[in-house]
């Protein structure tokens, strides 16, 4: 999986709506916070607001607030809502996916990367990023990468 720009800043950018809590946060509030280019913020919010994560607020007060709980998000839906599927393989579903010879395991391996991502992602939810806390599931992992022996070049 590749973390786009795209992704990185639709999940900073609903991780400062889930910590500001009712106070609804402008474009330029939440570019400023996040040092996320403002014109690209307001596209991935419409499209965040398009998939129902977030509603704009008028007036001068107004901004952005989230659509529902912080903890009814997770970081898998913001990402589905920018970016589409977790895990694609050329565009195909995983599931009835077949290859002859040697590579005939290779769809369990995408199946598992898939499932892995999905522990991950579904797992962890805005209010945790909020709340500066993670999942077991999430620690490990990150754990894990960072206890590798093998240092792979970013």
């Amino acid at each position: 999986m590749r973390i786009t720009a795209r992704t990185d800043y639709a999940v900073r950018a609903m991780a400062e709506l889930a910590a500001s809590g009712e106070t609804p946060l402008t474009a330029e509030q939440l570019s400023d916070r996040q040092d996320i280019p403002v014109r690209f913020l307001f596209g991935i919010l419409g499209e965040l607001r398009l998939a129902g994560l977030v509603h704009s607020v008028r007036g001068p007060r107004g901004g952005y607030l989230l659509a529902t709980t912080a903890a009814e998000i997770s970081l898998a839906d913001v990402i589905r809502a920018v970016d589409g599927s977790l895990a694609k393989v050329r565009d195909l579903s995983l599931t009835g996916l077949e290859y002859p010879g040697p590579a005939a395991v290779l769809p369990d391996v995408w199946r598992a990367v898939r499932t892995s991502l999905r522990q991950v992602l579904e797992t962890a939810t805005l209010a945790d990023l909020a709340q500066g806390t993670l999942p077991e599931v999430v620690q490990q992992r990150a754990q894990e990468y960072t206890a590798d022996v093998r240092h792979y070049g970013e």
